[in-house]
């Protein structure tokens, strides 16, 4: 086994995975801004349909030794191309969800490019800082998955990071 990261387009049968992952209480714990009802497997795939119709969203399936092991984004928020991502909880801790960033990093040619962490989240905040990301603000909102306000970083990945890694 390999164990590299790789990333390609989210297909039809990736979608199963996904929802499994968002199933798990720990992880959303830590994305904190999830789904009203991360059950409701309906209203997962209609999100879905939707931003996999949305040219100007960027959808990665990230892939170990072929695995579906989680996903990466970007997307439009605004005038701003803001990131996400989601590893399944069983892969933690190996690298993967800052490998996965960096690669759709070097798919995207805007830059300054932002993320948002809940403040709680070191291990997020890790892999952000990791590919660059710095904190320039902070902000809260109601959390689903914490049913509570919760308050997050705003970061952003300026253009100066990108050259200094070569891209």
């Amino acid at each position: 086994m390999s164990n590299e990261v790789r990333l390609r387009p989210v297909h039809d049968d990736d979608l199963s995975a996904f929802f499994a992952h968002e199933q798990d209480p720990q992880a959303a714990w830590m994305a904190a801004f999830v789904a009203k009802d991360p059950s409701d497997r309906a209203a997962f795939d209609a999100h879905w349909a939707r931003i996999r119709a949305d040219e100007r969203i960027v959808n990665r399936t990230v892939t170990v030794d072929g695995e579906v092991v989680g996903r990466v984004a970007a997307f439009p928020v605004g005038e701003r191309t803001e990131v996400s991502y989601w590893i399944d909880s069983a892969r933690w801790g190996r690298g993967h969800a800052t490998e996965a960033l960096a690669a759709l990093l070097r798919e995207l040619p805007q830059r300054p490019v932002y993320a948002r962490a809940a403040k709680d989240n070191a291990a997020s905040l890790a892999v952000l800082r990791k590919c660059g990301f710095v904190v320039v603000g902070e902000d809260s909102g109601y959390a689903e998955a914490r049913h509570a306000e919760t308050e997050e970083y705003l970061l952003e990945l300026p253009a100066e990071a990108a050259d200094q890694r070569g891209d």
